[in-house]
């Protein structure tokens, strides 16, 4: 991965930290974002909905200039509040705008 690659990953997870700051939810970076296993896992950023006494979401973060990948799911998703994705033999994957996931923090708070 370049360093421009990996400056922009840091800046949009960053942007999501703040993102969720600003909501009053507990959010951080976890430290090398992926690039270890840091508390047994490569992922992103932990966000606690529940507050920091409870065990944090454990998130990746995508992002895509062009949203290459994002177009189809998009389309799905429409004008609709939530999308899910269902494989065969596999739990449910959950799709949703930031307006929806907002409204579901903010009842939590």
């Amino acid at each position: 991965m370049s360093r421009s690659q990996r400056a922009k990953g840091q800046r949009r997870e960053r942007e999501l930290v703040n993102l969720h700051l600003k909501l009053d939810v507990f959010a951080e970076r976890v430290p090398l974002s992926g690039a270890t296993h840091y508390r047994g896992g490569g992922h992103d950023i932990d966000v606690y909905p529940f507050g920091r006494d409870h065990g944090a979401l454990v998130c990746e973060v995508k992002a895509r200039a062009s949203g290459e990948g994002f177009v189809q799911i998009e389309r799905w998703l429409g004008e609709n509040d939530v999308l899910f994705l269902v494989k065969d033999r596999s739990d449910p994957l959950v799709t949703m705008p930031w307006r929806v996931w907002q409204q579901i923090l903010a009842r939590l708070s």
